[in-house]
């Protein structure tokens, strides 16, 4: 345990210094033809298993410096899993306490980890009544405890500028590991700390990189109608983050639950990786480009997460049949 009384800097030992850094794999099983080159960057290799501990790390680490936590701080979030768990890691490692406020989509493996770490889970049972959204009950949750709770810090990964901060360092790894521009960067979005790091990396180098966005149905990042039912969570969103800046994409692309599943199933079944449902989205998107995307053409995709949480939906036969109402179609 940490006393932030006595430490005169971050921590970078421990658990911290495993964070980043993570592999960029080249996939070759994914496309009928090789005609490009394409990279899966692997953020489950990180020590909470998503990309969301860097995350974590940049809004506590950068809060730290500043004075905004000490000893007796405690962390306050709304989570639909992985950065909750970055928290929540984070949080053991320095002696922090961490309320979590979490909803009914939260799958269990999730909950049990956030537990197994001492965070303290606070539960919204009801979507807001207005929206009809879990997400805003939970803003409005953590609004409340904010307020409630004597020396709490709100990290706010939805306005945050300390996420997107996180992100510059993951595009400036993949340039550090390629002898080449990427040409194309793929990408999910939900809070868009991921999305707008990269873009701001982008434009600070002036690369050419064309990032590729690719959201759920339903969410309303793009301005969708957001009334298609989104079961995976951790993909897309209730409400635009303030993070979000119209005109960061090169293309914006919409893939479904089901898209998501077979996604996911293709990229296990091809090349061995077990990753979270977005990392599904990912693929469908890069299959749908595939035809315009020129030949020896360098492309990067963000896989955000493991799948190892995703057991008992998107890797459930069981589950997509109920919910999804269909099998499998992928070739």
């Amino acid at each position: 345990m940490i006393n932030t009384t006595e430490a005169l800097a971050f921590p970078d030992t421990g658990v911290v210094s495993l964070i980043g850094n993570t592999p960029l794999l080249k996939l070759e099983r994914i496309l009928s033809e090789n005609r490009f080159h394409l990279y899966g960057k692997l953020e489950m290799c990180n020590p909470g298993s998503s990309i969301k501990d860097r995350t974590a790390l940049s809004m506590i680490k950068e809060a730290w410096k500043r004075g905004n936590i000490n000893s007796e701080t405690t962390i306050i979030e709304s989570s639909s899993g992985n950065l909750a768990v970055g928290l929540a890691q984070l949080a053991n490692y320095l002696g922090l306490k961490f309320i979590c406020v979490l909803d009914p989509k939260t799958n269990l493996q999730t909950i049990k980890v956030l537990r197994a770490y001492g965070a303290v889970i606070d539960m919204v049972r009801d979507p807001d009544p207005v929206t009809g959204e879990y997400l805003q009950a939970r803003i409005n949750r953590v609004s409340y405890l904010k307020e409630t709770t004597p020396n709490s810090f709100w990290c706010n990964q939805y306005a945050n500028p300390d996420n997107p901060l996180a992100h510059r360092n993951l595009m400036g790894e993949v340039m550090g590991a390629l002898n080449s521009e990427v040409d194309y960067l793929f990408l999910s979005v939900s809070t868009c700390g991921t999305f707008r790091g990269c873009f701001e990396y982008i434009q600070q180098n002036r690369l050419n990189t064309k990032i590729v966005a690719v959201d759920a149905k339903g969410s309303v990042i793009f301005g969708d109608t957001g009334r298609n039912k989104r079961l995976i969570p951790g993909h897309g969103a209730a409400r635009v983050p303030e993070l979000f800046q119209p005109g960061m994409e090169y293309r914006q692309m919409h893939v479904t639950d089901m898209e998501c599943v077979e996604g996911c199933r293709m990229l296990m079944q091809r090349e061995s990786i077990l990753a979270g449902g977005s990392s599904g989205g990912i693929v469908t998107a890069i299959r749908r480009l595939e035809p315009e995307i020129r030949d020896n053409a360098t492309c990067v995709a963000i896989f955000a997460d493991s799948g190892e949480r995703y057991m008992d939906t998107v890797y459930s036969d069981e589950w997509v049949q109920t919910n999804l109402n269909g099998g499998l179609a992928y070739e």
